[in-house]
């Protein structure tokens, strides 16, 4: 034991540590020791070793243990809302005439370039706090609805201040690349030169994680997301990509080819894309919130992802326009009736695949030199996570070995 790290026994819980060969990795009456941020034991009750030292034990009375869920397609941080735009489309009114009408992202840009630093970090405080309260313990911010150089720089500085002030650990995307602001309307190119300017800058200051970008008809071309994604390798940035939303632009082979963390959304994905990202390791972030919300009908490729061995994660994907809610547990049910994607699949989806597409190899499993984050459920099975919705069975949630509720 390292000398001054505090070590907890936490006992008698039904542990799905997703990890092993068994389904769930599941271990009925299980136990974890962690020392600090890190899990140092994992086993049964029974099997606990000899001469084991804690500092404390907590008995979680039996609770479902799983790790930390990871939403790792966030847009968080914004101004004002959208809720007109809803009507407009269950009138009929499609996501892409809605956007090429001015309404859109643009929308969100002006209420957010209008919000005060204060107000943006109080909205999306709570917004975090909503997430937080059903289980989540990392997240994904990405940037996009500043699309200036003082802007993006704003959102994302409220991005890493809750990753400072809140028991959460927050991973910070620039999504610059999100759309084309009103002052370079007709220039695209231009604009895009602007990005690759801003981006060291953003990136010297800490503010960056990795680099986004949204590939499509009402956003930006391969060619353009190309040059964005060369700035980010320059500066050793990783990418992620909106891609294969709408339509198939090429988007998801063109990312893989940057060895790109992940890319979301994918219902027009191609087979060839579906290779590409085999070949290169890139995690598949589904988003049936979206989906749902503008009552797509095209599913993701989700067979042909799962027989090419490509990862899937799901995300919350939560922002003002395509996709306002705040349950990532109900998008594991949404994955299941929408996608039919399996119970267990759908977990795996918000823990392993979801850190996985952030880059992060230390959580998503409950296993010695694991990041200890992990949440005790007031439940019997796992396979509940995604049965249930209206309903928080959230008891406990450990992040970083720390009990947080806030």
């Amino acid at each position: 034991m390292t000398v001054g790290t505090r070590a907890t026994l936490w006992r008698n819980a039904r542990l799905a540590t997703l990890a092993g060969g068994e389904p769930w990795g599941l271990i009925e009456h299980g136990a974890l020791l962690t020392e600090g941020d890190t899990i140092r034991w994992v086993g049964s009750n029974s099997a606990l070793p000899a001469g084991l030292r804690a500092d404390a034990e907590v008995d979680l009375d039996g609770l479902l243990v799983t790790p930390g869920l990871v939403d790792c397609h966030t847009h968080l941080v914004y101004g004002g809302q959208r809720a007109r735009e809803f009507e407009l489309r269950l009138q009929g009114a499609s996501y892409e005439e809605i956007a090429r009408a001015g309404g859109g992202i643009r929308s969100t840009v002006a209420a957010t370039r209008a919000a005060g630093d204060e107000l943006l970090f109080t909205q999306a405080r709570e917004r975090a706090r909503t997430l937080m309260h059903e289980g989540v313990t990392t997240m994904e911010i990405k940037s996009g609805y500043g699309l200036s150089a003082e802007h993006e720089a704003r959102c994302l500085r409220v991005a890493r201040r809750l990753g400072r002030e809140l028991p959460l650990a927050v991973r910070t995307t620039c999504l610059s690349a999100h759309a084309l602001p009103p002052e370079f309307d007709g220039r695209a190119d231009a604009y895009v030169d602007a990005v690759i300017a801003w981006l060291p800058q953003l990136h010297a200051e800490g503010l960056v994680d990795a680099v986004d970008a949204f590939c499509e008809s009402i956003a930006f071309s391969p060619a353009q997301t190309r040059r964005v994604f060369a700035a980010a390798r320059a500066l050793g940035l990783p990418v992620k990509l909106h891609a294969e939303q709408l339509s198939d632009q090429g988007g998801a082979a063109l990312a893989a080819s940057f060895g790109a963390l992940s890319c979301d959304h994918l219902e027009w994905l191609s087979q060839d894309g579906v290779r590409a990202m085999a070949a290169a390791g890139t995690v598949a972030v589904l988003l049936p919130g979206a989906f749902y919300f503008l009552r797509e009908t095209r599913l993701p490729p989700v067979q042909a992802l799962r027989d090419a061995g490509v990862p899937i994660a799901l995300a919350s994907d939560h922002n003002p326009g395509s996709s306002p809610g705040l349950s990532l547990l109900l998008m594991l049910n949404m994955a299941c009736t929408l996608f039919r994607m399996t119970p267990e699949e759908a977990l795996c989806g918000v823990t392993l695949h979801g850190a996985r597409a952030l880059g992060l190899a230390d959580r998503g499993a409950l296993a010695e030199g694991q990041r200890a984050d992990f949440v005790a459920w007031d439940l019997d099975h796992p396979n509940e996570l995604s049965y249930w919705f209206g309903r928080n069975p959230c008891r406990r949630r450990v992040v970083a070995g720390v009990e947080a509720n806030a």
